[in-house]
């Protein structure tokens, strides 16, 4: 961690948070968020975020503004770069924290004049900061981020992400589910089938046996999530499972998609976002992890959750999984059966059960 003189340190007035990474990033960058609004009440705290993960911030009370960086759109490129930092520049921001890695968001800092910038030292822009935070790859993302808090001498717990959907991404969630005929006395699951990442989707056939088994066996209503590149996956598993389950992937927005996970009483996910999502939404998740570990610390951060992996030994084959299996044999995947995710589903059912009301 870079050193500073022993004088006290000016309390930050104006603070910007970027992380311009995929959604579950920025969702496991909240608590990070929560922590530096506890830390520095008085501050203003402004996050800077791609537009497709704008909205997760939306009513969340540590978050004065959220600014938007369309680095693949309207803002790509150099002139986009620096039209985006005389932006921030006008903001004056006295201080920058930059969980994610990237030399362009660190780049940003610089460019935007802010004068005290924090990252994390495996950074590629990691020169470009005043004080660089080393990076634990033995803890979970959410602790990580809030490493970045040290070098401020801030001292924090690692409470879970939180979500805050509006009154109208409530009344949407509704909407949704009395357009499919679920009532209120519904036991809901959630089911989330996609990734980015090819290798990182559990079977649909796997799927569409647990879905089925649910439905007509246990009398549940299911409902899969996920984006709107994710609906052809989601048709296809329903085609296997039986008619009439509803498909709110591409339908509704993602505060929206989350006041829907707040109804269900848990939600099956693979490593990905739909998983940081509902966690963040206090609902439990089973989470299906195949060519990556939790190890890695991007498991669905609390205590409520249970995650399932193959025991085999090309595992992990990657930080993010791939497009194709490299031994053309899945069997991380493959190996996890319907019945191994029906235990972890009704085990958490039941503990659910246990509690006081």
């Amino acid at each position: 961690m870079t050193a500073h003189s022993d004088m006290p340190e000016p309390r930050p007035r104006n603070i910007l948070v970027i992380q311009t990474a995929f959604l579950g990033d920025v969702i496991l960058t909240l608590p990070l968020i929560q922590e530096l609004y506890e830390a520095y009440p008085d501050s203003r705290i402004t996050s800077l975020t791609i537009p497709s993960t704008a909205e997760i911030l939306l009513h969340h009370p540590a978050v004065a503004d959220s600014l938007v960086y369309d680095k693949r759109g309207r803002d790509r490129g150099i002139s986009g770069l620096f039209r985006t930092a005389h932006r921030l520049r006008r903001e004056r921001f006295d201080l920058a924290l930059v969980p994610h890695r990237s030399f362009r968001s660190a780049l940003l800092a610089v460019l935007a004049g802010i004068p005290r910038r924090i990252g994390f030292d495996s950074s590629t822009g990691s020169f470009l900061f005043t004080d660089t935070v080393p990076r634990d790859g033995t803890l979970p993302e959410t602790q990580r981020n809030l490493d970045l808090l040290k070098a401020m001498g801030v001292d924090t717990g690692a409470g879970p992400p939180r979500v805050y959907p509006g009154e109208h991404h409530r009344r949407q969630a509704q909407a949704f589910l009395d357009r499919h005929g679920i009532t209120p006395q519904s036991d809901i699951i959630g089911v989330a089938p996609g990734s980015v990442w090819p290798t990182k989707r559990w079977l649909p056939e796997g799927y569409a046996s647990v879905i089925g088994r649910l439905r007509e066996g246990e009398g549940r209503s299911v409902v899969l999530f996920g984006g709107a590149e994710d609906r052809r996956l989601c048709r296809r598993i329903v085609r296997m499972a039986g008619e009439g389950i509803p498909v709110a992937a591409g339908e509704l927005s993602v505060l929206s998609a989350a006041a829907l996970m707040e109804r269900c009483r848990l939600v099956i996910s693979n490593d990905s976002a739909a998983a940081h999502l509902a966690a963040a939404a206090r609902c439990p998740v089973v989470a299906i992890f195949g060519p990556t570990v939790p190890e890695f610390g991007f498991a669905p951060y609390g205590d409520d959750h249970i995650v399932l992996g193959a025991d085999v030994d090309c595992r992990p084959c990657g930080i993010h999984g791939g497009n194709r299996c490299p031994r053309r044999t899945f069997a991380c995947m493959r190996d996890i059966t319907p019945e191994t995710v029906l235990e972890a589903v009704r085990s958490i059912l039941r503990s659910a059960e246990k509690r006081p009301a």
